[in-house]
């Protein structure tokens, strides 16, 4: 078998062992952790959609590529500081069961657990940094009520197509950081992988966890074509995706690649 195989997926089971082990022992903690995501998540998106306005009057059509530079510090936060990230525990869960590390009830439970968390994380940060002084008197047509009324007016499937590769494209950006042995290649790998989907325009239902609520904080109500109906179906379809593209595709299919004595091994 590969050395670097070997390497990989030994850190993804010691990862799960302590995801479970410290769920066990410490659910307080485990919960902290998914919290602390969420704020991080939201202290991207909060720099982001600042800078993204401000070069888009600078330079008109550079508000996207500011925006999607500046989201992608986001990961490099969390892989960083060990937060619990739900659309990555999507596929740390889904390896765990396919490799008996985790029963099926115990997966669901844990992943439920942190997307909660996740959620209360993002909607308590969001309100705090509504707060601040650079989020007071934001214009109606400000970058992040226009991204949030765009999200919302999209339809289930796109919507779910979308949550499909966004969470590709995060999990991609997890292995990446687990065969990197070097910082800075680390920083930079996660930076530009996350930059395709947030520059896509691809849902995340943690990184909406934080924006959702931040445009509501901070508009003081419901933007254009928010409801109850509006969020509920974005965040259920794109964590449906989020499911298939991080922990199916991604998650139980390189497990399995990756099973056997065959040489072909990543």
């Amino acid at each position: 078998m590969d050395a670097n195989y070997q390497g990989l997926f030994y850190s993804i089971e010691k990862s799960i062992e302590k995801k479970k082990q410290l769920f066990e022992v410490s659910a307080i903690r485990y919960f902290i952790r998914a919290m602390l995501a969420t704020l991080f998540l939201t202290l991207g998106t909060a720099i982001a959609v600042i800078t993204a306005q401000a070069a888009e009057k600078a330079i008109p059509g550079s508000g996207k590529f500011s925006y999607s530079f500046m989201f992608s510090w986001s990961l490099v936060m969390i892989i960083y500081m060990n937060a619990e990230l739900g659309t990555s525990n999507m596929m740390y869960a889904t390896v765990g069961v396919h490799r008996k590390l985790l029963s099926g009830k115990k997966a669901l439970i844990i992943l439920f657990a942190c997307l909660l968390f996740n959620l209360i994380g993002g909607v308590l940060a969001s309100y705090l940094v509504s707060l601040s002084s650079v989020f007071q008197d934001l214009p109606n047509d400000h970058f992040l009520f226009h991204a949030i009324e765009g999200k919302l007016a999209k339809s289930p499937l796109q919507i779910f197509t979308e949550g499909i590769f966004a969470n590709i494209i995060v999990n991609v950006a997890v292995f990446c950081t687990i065969r990197m042995k070097d910082d800075a290649g680390k920083v930079i790998s996660m930076i530009f992988i996350i930059f395709i989907f947030a520059f896509l325009g691809f849902e995340h239902v943690i990184a909406n966890f934080a924006s959702f609520p931040l445009a509501f904080f901070a508009y003081g109500g419901a933007v254009p074509g928010m409801t109850f109906a509006s969020v509920g179906i974005n965040w259920l379809f794109t964590a449906l995706g989020n499911f298939v593209g991080g922990g199916l595709i991604i998650g139980l299919t390189y497990s399995w690649l990756n099973k056997g004595n065959h040489i072909y091994l990543d």
